[in-house]
């Protein structure tokens, strides 16, 4: 009576060995594609992160129009072309305004209210490491001696709609 008439079927331990493992390498092939997905979202071989520094150009603000306002140097990334960047500024609560690059340096090719002369390595057509820009008033008083005149400054990549810092600075 105790040869009960049992259907205990079983998995043989070499099929369940041969599931187990296909299981693994399923979910190993999930996730390498989702890790993947993932990489290629961040770093597409253009993520550059960018530092500038703002400060005060180093002249006294007065009541003309052709003051030294601030000084903007590029601290950290790779080579920028000229031509995929707009540097804007703020002064006070004003308006934003972009600045044109001169290439005399005197403003006098320059429409808008204010403009820049770089420095350091000026023979290229890149904004690099240990480069920067001084911005200018041009025809107009921005900053008067009898207030603080905070600028901010915000560099755009205009062809990626991207920006690459803002900075706040006092120009004295």
């Amino acid at each position: 009576m105790n040869n009960e008439n049992r259907n205990e079927e079983a998995v043989s331990p070499v099929i369940a060995t041969i599931l187990m493992v296909a299981i693994t390498v399923v979910l190993a092939g999930v996730l390498y594609v989702w890790a993947s997905s993932l990489a290629e979202g961040n770093t597409d071989g253009d993520l550059t992160l960018y530092v500038f520094t703002a400060e005060d150009a180093g002249g006294t603000v007065s009541a003309n129009t052709d003051d030294a306002l601030v000084r903007v140097a590029m601290t950290q990334g790779s080579g920028i072309n000229w031509a995929s960047l707009d540097v804007k500024i703020t002064v006070g609560e004003g308006t934003p305004m972009t600045c044109d690059r001169s290439e005399a340096g005197d403003g006098s090719d320059v429409e808008t209210d204010c403009y820049m002369v770089e420095y350091g390595t000026t023979n290229d057509a890149e904004w690099t490491i240990g480069d920067g820009v001084t911005i200018y008033e041009n025809g107009q008083d921005l900053c008067s001696v009898s207030e603080t005149c905070a600028v901010e400054v915000v560099i755009v990549n205009s062809r990626e709609g991207q920006t690459l810092d803002e900075s706040n600075t006092v120009a004295e």
